[in-house]
């Protein structure tokens, strides 16, 4: 008889049904603000480097390339990013947030620090801390070298 594969503990199960979580998480506590964790990442990464090519901010918020226009489009559309052409390379489309996406990114906050403290709720501190630490080893220990 062939025995099942126990994929209730395997590591990449396990990140997927966390991924779930923390996005079901994300999405009530910023329900008012009708945001995705990647539109996030996206404004918060262009309020650190403002005039940033769409290409390089992708690869910054480890997101697809080629997916990233439709997001920033949707963005764009919410007059929470602009979007221009380099003057040097008319390819390139330089991004910047809006005054009216800044101040939606600085309403987000509270929401998406609650995101934070309830996904990690069921962890001690000693654990937050822990689990933080090899999450963060074990995404580096998967990056392309740059």
């Amino acid at each position: 008889m062939i025995k099942s594969f126990d994929f209730q503990h395997a590591p990449g199960h396990l990140i997927r049904r966390a991924h779930q979580r923390a996005v079901a998480i994300f999405m009530e506590e910023t329900a008012g603000f009708e945001v995705t964790p990647v539109q996030f990442a996206i404004l918060n990464a262009l309020i650190d480097t403002p005039g940033e090519d769409q290409v390089t901010l992708a690869n910054r918020v480890a997101f697809d390339a080629a997916t990233s226009g439709s997001v920033i489009g949707r963005l764009e559309a919410k007059g929470w990013v602009r979007r221009e052409a380099d003057g040097r390379d008319k390819r390139r489309k330089l991004l910047w947030v809006t005054p009216d996406g800044a101040a939606a990114v600085e309403g987000m906050k509270r929401a998406v620090r609650r995101t934070q403290t309830r996904l990690v709720a069921p962890l001690t501190a000693d654990e937050r801390l822990q689990f933080t630490v090899l999450l963060g080893k074990l995404v580096a220990g998967h990056d392309e070298p740059a």
